[in-house]
C-alpha cells in the first residue's frame, strides 16, 4: 500500500514513518537511562535531617491578654447640704486619708439652724420641768382627795406631750449639728482625688457631685476572658464562693512600657455570663500598689496561669507538620524516618505541646523534613536540645535548597 504523494513532495510509505518513530523512543528511553532512572535521581543518597530526643515533663500554660486598670473603690463624693462652696482644702490629683478634709460649704445658715434647734431644745426642756411640778402637786392633792381624777389625768398627759416635745427638740439638735458637719466634706476614703466639679464661690445643692475618690491599694485589672479557658473561669468561681476551694489563679502583670511588674495577683472574679458579641467572659484580677507605679485607667497586659500539664512533650513548631489525618512529627527509628500523627496543645515559650502520639526517648525530626515521606531513609544529624534548633527554620531552607540544586544538575 501507498500513499498518495503530496504536490512537490516525494511520497512517504508506512515503513518509512514506522522507522521514525522506532528512533524517537531510542532516544527517550536513553535519555531517561542517563537520569537514573524515573526521579532523576536513583542514586541520590539519603536526605539529611537534624533530630533531638523529647523526654515527657510538666509546664504551666500561661496566657497574656490585654486589660485595663481600674481602681478597687471608685467612689463619688457629693455635696450632703445646700450652700455655697467656699473653700476647696485638698490639690487636685493628690492622694488623700480617709477623713481628709475635701470641700468648705458655708456654714454660717447651719450654725444658726443649730442655734435655734438649741433654743427650742431648752424651751422644751423647760416645759416638761414645768410639766413634772404640777404632776406631782396634782398627784398629791389626788391621793388627798383634794382633785378629781379628771385633773390627775390631764396633768399627766401634760407631762408626756412634754417629754414628747423634748425628744422631738432634741431630734432637731442632732440634725442640725450633723448638717452642721456636712459643710466639711470629707474623703470617704483613702485614694488618689479627682478635679474639682465646681469652683469656689458656686452655689450647690444637696447631692451635687464635687469630685471623685479612687482607691489605688490595690488595684482591679479588668480583661476579656476567652470562652475555652473554661477551667480558669471555674476556679476564679470557686474561690469566690468557697473558702476551703482550689486556690485563685495567679496572674502578673505587664506595664505599658514592657516592663514586669514585681507584685503577683489573682484572679477573684469572672462574670456568670459570656458577652454574645464577642464570646468572652469578664474577668478580674486583683494587684497590690503600696507605691501606687500601676494608675488607674492604663492599658495593660495581665498574664495568666491557665492550667498544668503533666507528662506531655515540648517540641520546636518547626517539627510539626500536617498530614492528610492532621498534625504529624517525623520520629527516626534506625535512620528510617517514620510519620506519627500527634495531639497537640497549647504553645508554650514559642514550643509546641504535644499531648500524646511521642514516646520517652523518641527522636523527631525538626529540619530537613520538608521532603520527608513515611517509611523513608535519612541520613541523621543530633542536635543536644530542642533549643539549639533555629527558630526560623535556616537550617530546613539550606538543605531544600541544596536538593533543588542537586535537581537542576541532575
Amino acid at each position: 500500500m501507498r500513499l498518495a504523494p503530496l504536490k512537490g513532495h516525494r511520497p512517504l510509505t508506512l515503513l518509512a514513518l514506522a522507522g521514525l518513530m522506532a528512533v524517537g523512543l531510542s532516544a527517550c528511553g536513553q535519555d531517561n537511562d542517563e537520569a537514573g532512572g524515573p526521579g532523576g535521581g536513583g542514586d541520590r543518597p539519603p536526605p539529611p535531617v537534624v533530630v533531638v530526643a523529647v523526654e515527657p515533663r510538666s509546664v504551666e500554660v500561661i496566657v497574656e491578654y490585654a486589660a485595663r486598670v481600674r481602681g478597687s473603690r471608685e467612689v463619688e463624693v457629693r455635696a450632703r447640704v445646700e450652700g455655697i462652696l467656699e473653700e476647696r482644702l485638698y490639690t487636685e490629683g493628690q492622694v488623700v486619708s480617709e477623713g481628709d478634709a475635701l470641700f468648705r460649704i458655708d456654714r454660717e445658715p447651719y450654725e444658726i439652724e443649730l442655734k435655734r434647734a438649741e433654743a427650742e431644745r431648752a424651751n422644751a426642756r423647760a416645759e416638761l420641768n414645768q410639766a413634772n411640778r404640777e404632776w406631782q402637786r396634782i398627784s398629791t392633792l389626788f391621793n388627798q382627795n383634794a382633785v378629781s381624777e379628771r385633773e390627775r389625768d390631764s396633768s399627766l398627759s401634760a407631762r408626756e406631750l412634754a417629754e414628747a416635745r423634748l425628744a422631738l427638740t432634741e431630734a432637731g439638735v442632732a440634725n442640725a449639728e450633723l448638717n452642721l458637719s456636712y459643710t466639711e466634706v470629707q474623703a470617704p476614703l483613702a485614694g488618689l482625688t479627682g478635679l474639682e466639679s465646681f469652683p469656689e464661690g458656686s452655689l450647690i445643692e444637696r447631692g451635687t457631685l464635687l469630685t471623685s475618690v479612687t482607691q489605688q491599694d490595690p488595684v482591679h485589672v479588668r480583661f476579656s476572658l476567652p470562652e475555652q479557658d473554661a477551667a480558669l473561669q471555674r476556679a476564679a468561681r470557686r474561690a469566690m464562693t468557697d473558702a476551703q476551694a482550689e486556690a485563685p489563679r495567679e496572674a502578673w502583670l505587664t506595664l505599658p512600657d514592657g516592663s514586669e511588674y514585681e507584685e503577683m495577683g489573682q484572679i477573684d472574679f469572672t462574670d456568670s455570663t459570656i458577652d454574645p458579641r464577642t464570646g468572652s467572659v469578664s474577668a478580674r484580677a486583683v494587684f497590690p500598689n503600696p507605691e501606687g507605679m500601676v494608675v488607674p485607667g492604663q492599658f495593660v497586659r495581665v498574664r495568666v496561669l491557665v492550667q498544668e500539664l503533666d507528662d506531655i512533650f515540648l517540641v520546636p513548631q518547626e517539627a510539626v507538620g500536617q498530614g492528610a489525618e492532621g498534625p504529624r512529627i517525623f520520629v527516626i527509628v534506625e535512620d528510617t524516618a517514620y510519620a506519627r500523627s500527634v495531639e497537640l496543645g497549647p504553645i508554650v515559650d514559642n514550643r509546641q505541646v504535644v499531648l500524646s502520639g511521642l514516646e520517652a526517648d523518641d527522636r523527631i525530626v525538626v529540619s530537613g523534613q520538608v521532603t520527608l515521606q513515611d517509611g523513608m531513609p535519612v541520613q541523621v544529624s543530633v542536635a543536644d536540645s530542642a533549643e539549639e534548633v533555629v527558630d526560623d527554620e535556616t537550617a530546613g531552607e539550606v538543605s531544600l535548597d541544596d536538593e533543588l540544586a542537586a535537581d537542576e544538575e541532575a
